[in-house]
């Protein structure tokens, strides 16, 4: 009994950690991109690392988790962002920088800028 108190105490705590850790995570997104208040990204919260409210990553959350491995830490800040802004993790054509200033999910391939069209070249007329 006293074996299942203590298994439930530890996972308690685990869950405790864990739940604050991604409040501190959004935190330093928000700050080093300078989140737009109210907007979408500020509104997905975790998910713009997660799918929805799961634990499971989306293709940014990925990439970021290997940076954030590779430098040996857990602490997210504009340096290790910087290492994935020129990716497109979601693969949908616009670099997850792009979609963050546009204030777009870099995670969500439906989360997209509508980007402005090539200018076309003009035509060269022969002079008379």
């Amino acid at each position: 009994m006293n074996v299942v108190r203590a298994g439930s105490a530890l996972a308690l705590m685990t869950c405790s950690v864990v739940a604050l850790a991604y409040p501190a995570m959004v935190k330093d997104f928000n700050a080093a991109c300078k989140v737009k208040p109210g907007g979408a990204l500020e509104k997905a919260a975790c998910a713009v690392c997660h799918v929805g409210t799961t634990h499971e990553l989306n293709p940014y959350g990925h990439d970021l988790k290997k940076v954030l491995k590779a430098a040996d830490t857990k602490k997210l800040s504009l340096a290790l962002l910087n290492k994935v802004a020129k990716l497109d993790s979601d693969k949908d054509g616009v670099q997850n920088a792009v979609e963050i200033k546009m204030d777009k999910l870099p995670g969500d391939p439906k989360s997209k800028p509508a980007m402005k069209p090539a200018p076309r070249p003009r035509s060269k007329s022969p002079r008379k």
